[in-house]
């Protein structure tokens, strides 16, 4: 389970910089080379997410779901240097405590 958590941090990672790198580019007008790491990330994420030891794609985007808000938030606190509220906590709290149900639900 723990090698899971991790290969879903690490997908989260890979997601959230190629979307970013998209954000940079169309929101913020940066450099068009924002938009090749933005897909060459988005691609890492994918193919990181095939890695996850759970049978059924569809129980690895459940779960992953609640690993990418929090890994969001974490993203909004070092990335972009903006504090998250308490119902940013309560919300991420409600997700995880999901994502967990159906991850150690369905162990093999």
């Amino acid at each position: 389970m723990i090698g899971n958590l991790v290969i879903f941090f690490i997908a989260a990672f890979f997601e959230i910089l190629g979307c970013f790198a998209f954000w940079l580019y169309f929101r913020l007008e940066k450099t068009p080379w924002w938009i090749a790491l933005g897909v060459i990330s988005l691609i890492l994420f994918a193919y990181i997410l095939t890695k996850i030891d759970v049978e059924h794609a569809g129980r690895v985007y459940a779960i992953y779901g609640g690993i990418y808000i929090v890994s969001s938030l974490l993203w909004l606190i070092f990335i972009e240097k903006e504090s998250f509220n308490r119902w940013d906590i309560i919300g991420a709290g409600i997700c995880i405590l999901g994502a967990s149900v159906i991850l150690i639900g369905n162990q093999k």
